[in-house]
């Protein structure tokens, strides 16, 4: 069963997608603090998290395959999920369900998706960010790479279940050396998320750290980077 979480009895950890970018660095992250890793990834990525042989638990197959993620979900305590819109058959929303039917009772959970999706309408979105998620959507769908509609089928179950879930929300990516834990705020249009830039390995840790902070239980925090220039305004 899962540990006491209010008092951050978080033990083992799994990670839903963990050969991708932001998995390995979320790997790392919860190695680093001592956590045990199971990881989850498709047959093929396998090789990707070779740097971890010795290190983790590897569980090979599909993320939305509920076979596979109740393996690895099994007496973890905490589980960090990327929920990655691949295709058009609902990846994402697969992936999601899978994990909120699996996890052990008062696990804390916790995905990453980006800042489209909103959890109470109240997020404002420049015209830019607007029109990329308009055309890259677009775009995406008919060429059958992508559904960002998918990422937002599976928040909304997730907001709607009664897990203690987290849903990090990521601004423009990029890699470098760790600024240190990203800023967040409830609402995209606040002026301290303005830099619209996060380093990946940061997104990662921030994805770790919510794994014992209670105050983001069922918070859908929008992140930037510690150091970019909105955020160093907002401290001032």
């Amino acid at each position: 069963m899962a540990g006491d979480q209010s008092a951050g009895g978080v033990r083992r950890v799994c990670v839903v997608g963990a050969s991708g970018k932001l998995g390995r660095y979320m790997v790392r992250h919860a190695l680093d603090r001592g956590y045990e890793v199971v990881g989850v990834c498709r047959p093929e990525s396998v090789v990707k998290l070779a740097e971890f042989d010795g290190r983790m638990t590897v569980v090979p197959g599909r993320t939305d395959d509920p076979d596979v993620v109740g393996r690895a979900v099994a007496g973890c305590d905490g589980v960090l999920t990327v929920l990655v819109p691949r295709g058009v058959r609902g990846y994402s929303t697969g992936t999601a369900q899978a994990v909120l039917d699996a996890a052990e009772p008062g696990a804390r959970l916790v995905f990453s998706c980006g800042w489209h999706i909103t959890r109470d309408g109240r997020d404002v979105y420049t015209r830019r960010l607007r029109a990329f998620v308009a055309v890259f959507g677009l775009l995406a769908r008919l060429a059958r790479f992508a559904d960002l509609r998918d990422q937002v089928e599976a928040c909304r179950r997730i907001f709607a279940s009664d897990t203690r879930w987290t849903v990090v929300r990521g601004s423009d990516l990029e890699e470098g050396e760790s600024e240190g834990l990203p800023v967040w705020s409830r609402h995209v249009g606040d002026p301290v998320l303005a830099s619209n830039r996060t380093r990946r390995v940061d997104f990662a840790l921030f994805m770790v750290e919510a794994l014992t902070d209670e105050t983001l239980v069922r918070e859908a925090p929008a992140i930037v980077g510690r150091r970019t220039p909105s955020a160093l305004a907002h401290a001032r």
